[in-house]
Protein backbone atom coordinates (compact mmCIF):
# COMPACT_ATOMS: atom_id res chain seq x y z
CA UNK A 1 0.00 0.00 0.00
CA UNK A 2 1.55 3.03 -1.02
CA UNK A 3 1.07 5.83 1.82
CA UNK A 4 -0.58 9.23 0.52
CA UNK A 5 0.95 12.41 0.30
CA UNK A 6 -0.58 16.38 0.26
CA UNK A 7 2.02 18.62 -1.00
CA UNK A 8 0.78 22.02 -0.42
CA UNK A 9 3.15 24.85 -1.97
CA UNK A 10 2.51 27.87 -3.93
CA UNK A 11 6.35 27.48 -5.71
CA UNK A 12 5.46 25.54 -8.84
CA UNK A 13 9.32 24.47 -9.36
CA UNK A 14 9.67 23.38 -5.99
CA UNK A 15 6.80 21.20 -6.30
CA UNK A 16 7.14 19.56 -9.51
CA UNK A 17 10.59 18.86 -8.12
CA UNK A 18 9.55 17.02 -4.93
CA UNK A 19 6.67 15.20 -6.58
CA UNK A 20 8.35 13.25 -9.13
CA UNK A 21 11.38 12.48 -6.18
CA UNK A 22 8.03 11.50 -3.31
CA UNK A 23 6.66 9.55 -6.55
CA UNK A 24 9.63 7.48 -7.29
CA UNK A 25 10.06 6.96 -3.76
CA UNK A 26 7.01 5.03 -3.79
CA UNK A 27 4.41 7.16 -2.32
CA UNK A 28 1.16 8.75 -3.90
CA UNK A 29 1.14 12.82 -4.37
CA UNK A 30 -1.60 15.03 -4.67
CA UNK A 31 -0.45 19.17 -4.87
CA UNK A 32 -2.00 21.89 -3.84
CA UNK A 33 -1.20 25.60 -4.62
CA UNK A 34 -3.35 27.47 -2.18
CA UNK A 35 -4.81 26.34 1.20
CA UNK A 36 -8.21 26.65 -0.14
CA UNK A 37 -6.88 23.49 -2.70
CA UNK A 38 -5.11 22.23 0.17
CA UNK A 39 -8.41 21.81 1.81
CA UNK A 40 -10.60 20.64 -0.64
CA UNK A 41 -7.37 17.98 -1.38
CA UNK A 42 -7.89 17.04 2.06
CA UNK A 43 -11.40 16.09 1.65
CA UNK A 44 -11.11 14.68 -1.80
CA UNK A 45 -7.33 12.13 -0.71
CA UNK A 46 -7.40 11.94 2.92
CA UNK A 47 -3.76 11.80 2.55
CA UNK A 48 -1.53 10.46 5.55
CA UNK A 49 0.59 13.03 5.40
CA UNK A 50 0.57 16.58 4.72
CA UNK A 51 3.68 18.57 3.64
CA UNK A 52 2.53 22.74 4.06
CA UNK A 53 3.98 25.55 2.98
CA UNK A 54 3.16 29.11 5.30
CA UNK A 55 3.51 31.77 2.64
CA UNK A 56 0.42 30.43 0.02
CA UNK A 57 -2.43 32.67 -1.90
CA UNK A 58 -6.21 32.52 -0.67
CA UNK A 59 -5.48 30.68 2.78
CA UNK A 60 -2.31 30.58 4.60
CA UNK A 61 -0.44 27.54 6.18
CA UNK A 62 -1.72 28.59 9.59
CA UNK A 63 -4.96 28.80 8.23
CA UNK A 64 -4.86 25.57 6.79
CA UNK A 65 -3.23 24.27 10.05
CA UNK A 66 -6.15 25.19 12.20
CA UNK A 67 -8.48 23.76 10.04
CA UNK A 68 -7.25 20.38 9.56
CA UNK A 69 -6.53 19.87 13.55
CA UNK A 70 -10.69 21.50 13.67
CA UNK A 71 -12.50 19.93 11.23
CA UNK A 72 -10.64 16.33 10.11
CA UNK A 73 -10.64 14.18 13.15
CA UNK A 74 -11.33 10.99 11.37
CA UNK A 75 -7.58 10.34 11.94
CA UNK A 76 -4.65 11.74 13.15
CA UNK A 77 -2.78 13.16 10.06
CA UNK A 78 0.59 14.64 10.65
CA UNK A 79 1.17 17.94 9.15
CA UNK A 80 5.10 18.53 8.02
CA UNK A 81 5.61 22.19 7.62
CA UNK A 82 7.93 23.08 5.23
CA UNK A 83 8.51 27.35 4.59
CA UNK A 84 11.36 29.74 4.19
CA UNK A 85 9.86 31.06 7.75
CA UNK A 86 12.79 30.61 9.59
CA UNK A 87 12.26 32.39 12.80
CA UNK A 88 11.40 30.80 16.04
CA UNK A 89 8.11 32.34 15.98
CA UNK A 90 6.65 31.10 13.06
CA UNK A 91 8.22 27.53 15.04
CA UNK A 92 6.89 28.17 18.31
CA UNK A 93 3.30 29.13 16.45
CA UNK A 94 3.27 25.81 14.43
CA UNK A 95 4.54 23.72 17.29
CA UNK A 96 1.74 25.84 19.27
CA UNK A 97 -0.95 25.05 16.60
CA UNK A 98 -0.27 21.38 16.89
CA UNK A 99 1.99 20.96 13.93
CA UNK A 100 3.81 17.53 13.92
CA UNK A 101 7.50 18.81 12.09
CA UNK A 102 8.96 22.05 10.53
CA UNK A 103 11.19 22.44 8.37
CA UNK A 104 13.05 25.21 7.07
CA UNK A 105 13.77 25.94 3.29
CA UNK A 106 15.69 25.56 1.52
CA UNK A 107 16.26 21.71 2.42
CA UNK A 108 17.84 18.44 1.70
CA UNK A 109 15.73 15.69 0.33
CA UNK A 110 16.94 13.34 2.80
CA UNK A 111 15.32 15.81 5.41
CA UNK A 112 12.32 15.76 4.16
CA UNK A 113 11.94 11.76 3.15
CA UNK A 114 13.29 10.95 6.99
CA UNK A 115 10.79 13.52 8.52
CA UNK A 116 8.08 11.71 6.43
CA UNK A 117 8.93 8.44 7.24
CA UNK A 118 9.00 9.41 11.09
CA UNK A 119 5.47 10.64 10.87
CA UNK A 120 4.54 7.55 8.97
CA UNK A 121 6.22 5.38 11.27
CA UNK A 122 4.01 7.14 14.28
CA UNK A 123 0.80 6.20 12.69
CA UNK A 124 -0.20 2.90 13.77
CA UNK A 125 0.47 4.24 17.27
CA UNK A 126 -1.40 7.06 17.49
CA UNK A 127 -4.27 5.07 15.56
CA UNK A 128 -4.44 3.26 18.79
CA UNK A 129 -4.97 6.18 21.04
Amino acid sequence: MAYKLLLADDEKETVELLQKRLIKEGYEVTVAFDGEEALAKIKESNPDVVLLDLDMPKRNGYEVLKEIREKFKDKWRPVIIFTGKGGIEALEKCYNMEADHYLTKPCNMEAILQAIRTMISLIPARAKV
